[in-house]
């Protein structure tokens, strides 16, 4: 596995784990050594761009799950690129040569973002590579890498959650609540879009029955079911950690004028840090993002094992002192 040290890949190992499994984690710290080793995994030393670590630490092993990425909405593009396009055409590569025989990888509903809504979209929907949100275009173009990948001996499967959520969150929920705290915060057109999320658990759920059941050079949409509306959902999010969420809105047009003067700026001027409001942020806060989960349901029998409302109250028990 890549990425054991993180929140998709931490919890991953924990089901492989109590599901009977070893786990051989790729590790490029100590301290990210350790984390993979309390979940219960054998840490392996080596990052995405160390092929040969990648190979030794896959030998013998019958799954390799890829749940590394660089992630955010702003960056080098050349960070970009190493981590999610080389990274993955390296783990591909080491995992064939070491003799996998299935590999797995995280995907996600934003390699289809490239400025407009998706409205009850499945699997048939374009690829965005060109997306000028650099996390999309890359983690289109590892997707192509994977799918393409896909050959007698060596078969590789995509599942794809969105906003994925829950106990352990290091991305999301902590960046709505430094916003709130600093008083940054504020919805886009008012936050009223629907938006479909998927738990942690479901997350998981999908990623093992991708390894198990999915047909070889596919790929799946995972959800928690039915969409929420954004505004919402964000509000009770916040509430697990004993935040009101803001009433403070801006206008649609406002917010898109801003995030592409905003990216424009930041990339033609020497200017420090990152701009207030980018693309990507503007497409998440603002328009509906809904998914079909149809396919995962026929074909890998996918049925969300977390609900919203239990997931909520878990998130909120861990809030408590």
């Amino acid at each position: 596995m890549t990425g054991g040290s993180g929140f998709i890949g931490g919890r991953l190992i924990e089901r492989l784990r109590g599901d009977g499994y070893g786990v051989r984690a790729l590790a490029r710290s100590e301290s990210a050594a350790e984390r993979v080793r309390e979940r219960g995994a054998e840490p392996v030393p080596g990052d995405l761009a160390d092929r040969a670590a990648m190979r030794a630490g896959a030998q013998g092993c019958e799954l390799a799950f890829h749940a590394a990425a660089t992630l955010g909405d702003w960056g080098d593009p050349a960070d970009f690129r190493r981590g999610n396009v080389e990274g993955t055409a390296n783990a591909l590569g080491a995992c064939a040569e070491a003799g996998v025989r299935r590999f797995v990888h995280v995907g996600t509903e934003a390699a289809l973002m490239a400025g407009q809504p998706l409205r009850d979209v499945d699997e048939t929907a374009p690829l965005r590579p060109d997306s000028p949100a650099l996390y999309s275009a890359t983690k289109a173009r590892a997707e192509q890498l994977v799918l393409a990948a896909n050959r007698d001996g060596f078969e590789t499967v995509v599942v794809r959650p969105r906003f994925v959520w829950g106990v352990g969150d290091t991305t999301l929920l902590p960046a709505l609540v430094q916003l709130v705290r600093s008083g940054r915060f504020a919805w886009i057109g008012g936050g009223r879009h629907r938006t479909s999320t998927t738990h942690v658990a479901n997350t998981v759920e999908g990623l093992l029955l991708g390894a198990t059941r999915g047909t070889p050079g596919n790929a799946y949409f995972v959800t928690d079911g039915e969409p929420v509306v954004f505004r919402e959902f964000v509000g009770r999010l916040l509430a697990t950690q004993g935040l009101e969420a803001p009433t403070r809105s801006i206008p649609a047009w406002l917010g898109q004028a801003l995030a592409g003067a905003g990216e424009t700026a930041w990339r033609r001027l020497p200017l420090s840090g990152r701009p207030p409001l980018t693309r990507f942020a503007f497409w998440v806060s603002s328009q509906e993002c809904t998914i079909r989960i149809d396919k995962a349901r026929a074909q890998l029998g996918y049925e969300p094992v977390q609900t919203i409302a239990n997931g909520l109250e878990e998130l909120g028990a861990a809030a408590t002192p």
